[in-house]
Order: C-alpha cells, then structure tokens, then sequence
C-alpha cells in the first residue's frame, strides 16, 4: 500500500494537511481555453493512426469476449443494447463485475483506473466500505423502504441544509432529471411566471421542457422527439457568457409576463466543457434580481465535488434554489433533490387533500431509507475526510501532467481543470460554433467526424487501462492517490503516442 493510502486511513498529520487542500485549487484562465478551442476545431483532427485503431480493436475482440457476448445479448432485450448513455462506449459497452475505490474489473478481468466513478457520484471512490457498512445494517434492521419518515432522511437534509448556504430546506427525489423537473415548477409555482432561460449546451436531465439546448449551444428543440412543441414552449437558451443576450431575453420576457427562473450550471454547461468566466454567476445573480427572476444552481454534479458548500459556496453566490444529485447519495439510488430558501421551498409541502397553493412532487421510493443512510454516511465521511480537496489535487496533477505530455508531443489537445472534474478535448465536437442555424448546418457533418473521433479516442484509453467519460472528461476521487494518477499519465501518454 503507497504512503498516501496509508495517509488517507491513518496518518493524523497528512488528515490535517488534506483538510486544507482546497476542492478547486486554481480557476482556468476562460478567455485563453475560449481561444485555444477555437484553435482546436479550426485545424484538421489529429485522431488515433488507423494501423494504431486496428490495435485497438485487437483487444476488444481478444481481451473483451465475455463483455461482448453480454452486449450482443442485451441488444435483443434493451433498445441499444444499454440502459444509461454512459455506457455507450465505442466498440461495444463493457460489462463491470468488480469496482472499489480508483479500479474496476470487467467480467474478462481486465482491471481499469476508474475516472468514470460512475459519472461524478462516487467522490469517496467506489464502494466506500464505511458507506456500505452502514447500508447493510439499515437493510438487516428496517430493509430498503418503508414509505413512512425514518431518522436517516432528516439526518441526511440538515447536514445538506447546514453545508450549503442557499439551501434552508431540503425535498429529496430520485433522480437529478426529478429535480430539476420539480426545481422549475416550483420556481413557477412560487413567481407566478411561466418563462425559463437555460444556457445553452447545459444537460439538466430529460424533461420534456428542457430537451432544449442541450450540449451544442444554439440547437433548441434538435432532440426533442416526441415531444410536443409546447412542452419547450416556455424554454429559452442563452450562450454561456453572453450577458447582454441574457439580459435582452429578461427584458423581453419581462413584456411577456415575467422569468420564473435562470438555470444554471455554475462551472458551466456540460460540468464546465463550455466553461464560464469566474464572475458569471454572480453577474447572474443580479440580473436575476433586477428582473425578479428565481436564480436556479444545477449542482447535480458541482454539489459536493466543489466543497461541502457546492459551487454556490465557492463563487459566494446564493442561488434561490439549488439541484442536487450524483454526489448526495455516494453512488447509491434516489440521488435527487431540490433545496433552497425556505418561503420557496413551502410551496412543495406534502399530503393529500391539502387546499394550500403548492407545486406537486411525488415519488414512492424518494427519501427510502437505504439511500438516506448511504448519502448522510458518505457526505459525513467526505466531509471528515475532505474527500473533495483530495480528489481536487488528483485532478489538478492528472491535468498538469496530460498538459506536460500534450506539449511534449505537439498535440493540439486541450486539457483543463476545476478541481476533480478534468476536462481533455481531443476533437472538440462539443466545442464547434452553432450560434445559428447557419452555422449549425455547416458544421453537421464535421461534427459527426470528430464524434467519431472522440469514441476512438475513448476506444484507445480504455484499450489503455482507463475508464474516461465518453473519451473526453474524467472525475477524480478521493482513492486517486499519487501512484494512482502517474500510473495513469503513463497509460496516456502511450495512447497519445498512437496518433
């Protein structure tokens, strides 16, 4: 076991010195990553050799059989042949038989450096024996749910409601698309207001009104089938940054009956892949203000990756309400919830029959009991570890050591960091302008070239030994010790030397 291991169980000095690393060490400098994409899209793609690929591709059909064989199977009873897009990985999705702490295994026994960790939930690294520890003893005492109050769900909301500072009350869902569902209609219900401005290129689940703008700014309703036009009747999209649209859209609505809410990402759209500039939200917060608009922070990923306090904590800029999932539950079900003031949060009180004006939610298994003592147990034990300062240093030497490679070698990459969310664009197709519909014509089938090369190139890292998100973000974790991370470089560093 490294000395870091070792320090992160035992050593009471290095436990000190990891409460005082910071969850976000440095913020990037936007405007040169803003040119340096514009850099990235406007030169041809440096992908992965073709005799290299074929490398690739060897390891999937020897190395992989059994994981091929599950996703041949699963095409015949699941449309795609997966249930969760993170799965969608090119050749075929890998079937996992084994996860704890920085690794998994797959059912051939190919171990991996895990940078997936689920896709952003498992701050504390998979399967965090003190978390499972604690979900077994509420299975053996009182099993998964009730559908009665039980102690762990209001442990669960004060310890949230005393880590952020814009949440004073907590209603806990199922998901972070549940969330933000009962986030907006709340935020009508409480201003009265219909209209609702996202920025543009932000996921914030898959309501019907917000499959809007979603991952290329600019694209509105362009995945929205089977959805009615007036279920995104009320959306509106902004690009990130762009103040004075943000502003021209308020004063409009503002002829039009009035904004309900501003919704947001706070690193920016896509966990920070379009990042926004260190003052945005606060510029955010006052015209929200002006306009009598809700301020609505989509924390289902900043939310305990960013501190304790979430990215409202960090900017210093208190949202009305804030969307939580992912982090609050340590990788466990029911990772949903919506929290904010408490003269908002009232209008989603509970009951039948009740003749008080409120915004209805429901949901049978939120707030059961397994994933209450699963969320209260891994916040307390990422809050006694600072689980997001340790994961924040991976990140920051993962980046700064991809940064030293991509340079060394004369990659047009670019890699950047806010804390344990690392961001490496190879392709840039989420980076291409589709400001208007012009442009978003013009760039379709460039678009579909660099997708493929991103899976490629998320192909080669797994091939590699690591597990990315969809080829281009990777989540550190508290298990990501130093060992962990050069290891990891190395694996890079090798794929890099196959283009």
């Amino acid at each position: 076991m490294s000395n870091t291991v070792i320090a992160h169980s035992f050593g009471n000095s290095a436990a000190d010195a990891n409460a005082a690393l910071p969850a976000i060490p440095t913020w990037p400098d936007v405007d040169n990553l803003y040119r340096r994409f514009d850099a990235l899209v406007r030169q041809p793609m440096r992908p992965i050799r073709a005799d290299a690929m074929d490398q690739v591709m060897r390891y999937f059909n020897e190395r992989c059989r059994r994981s091929k064989q599950l996703a041949d199977e699963a095409k015949a009873v699941i449309p795609g042949g997966v249930q969760h897009n993170l799965a969608f990985n090119h050749p075929f999705p890998l079937a996992i038989a084994q996860a704890e702490g920085a690794h998994m295994t797959d059912v051939d026994g190919n171990r991996y450096i895990d940078f997936l960790q689920a896709g952003g939930p498992t701050l504390l690294g998979s399967n965090h024996p003190a978390v499972r520890q604690k979900v077994n003893e509420v299975l053996d005492t009182c099993g998964p749910v009730t559908g009665l109050l039980h102690e762990y769900e209001v442990k669960l909301a004060e310890l949230v409601c005393q880590s952020m500072p814009g949440v004073e009350m907590v209603r806990l869902l199922g998901s972070g698309t549940e969330a933000v569902m009962g986030a907006v209609r709340l935020a009508r219900a409480y201003t009265r207001k219909k209209w609702v401005v996202k920025i543009g290129g932000a996921y914030h689940g898959w309501s019907d009104q917000l499959v809007f703008g979603m991952r290329l700014p600019g694209t509105g309703r362009m995945e929205a089938v089977g959805i009615p036009r007036g279920a995104t009747a009320h959306t509106q999209e902004c690009h990130p940054n762009d103040l004075d649209a943000l502003r021209r859209k308020l004063q409009l609505n503002r002829l039009r009956g009035g904004t309900a809410a501003v919704l947001v990402e706070p690193f920016g759209p896509e966990s920070g892949t379009r990042p926004v500039h260190r003052d945005y939200n606060r510029q955010v917060r006052a015209l929200c203000d002006e306009f009598g608009a809700l301020l609505i922070f989509d924390e289902v990923v900043t939310g305990f990756r960013a501190g304790m306090g979430g990215a409202q904590a960090y900017f210093g800029v208190t949202p009305d309400l804030t969307v939580l999932g992912k982090c609050l539950t340590g990788g466990y079900p029911m990772a949903g919830a919506i929290g904010g003031r408490k003269e908002v949060m009232m209008l989603l009180v509970g009951g039948i029959g009740t003749t008080s004006r409120r915004a209805f939610v429901g949901g049978t298994l939120s707030a059961n009991p397994l994933s209450c003592a699963a969320g209260y147990h891994a916040l307390l034990e990422a809050q006694r570890v600072n689980a997001a300062g340790v994961a924040g240093r991976a990140g920051e030497r993962l980046c700064q050591g991809l940064a030293e490679i991509i340079e060394r070698l004369g990659l047009p990459y670019v890699t950047y960091n806010m804390g344990s969310i690392v961001h490496l664009q190879t392709s840039g197709v989420l980076l291409l302008d589709t400001s208007n519909i012009v442009k978003l014509i013009r760039v379709k089938n460039e678009a579909r070239a660099r997708k493929t090369m991103m899976e490629e190139m998320g192909a080669a890292y797994t091939a590699h030994g690591l597990i990315t998100l969809a080829g281009s973000r990777i989540y550190t974790s508290f298990a990501d010790t130093d060992e962990v991370v050069d290891d990891a470089l190395n694996r890079f560093e090798d794929v890099f030397r196959l283009v």
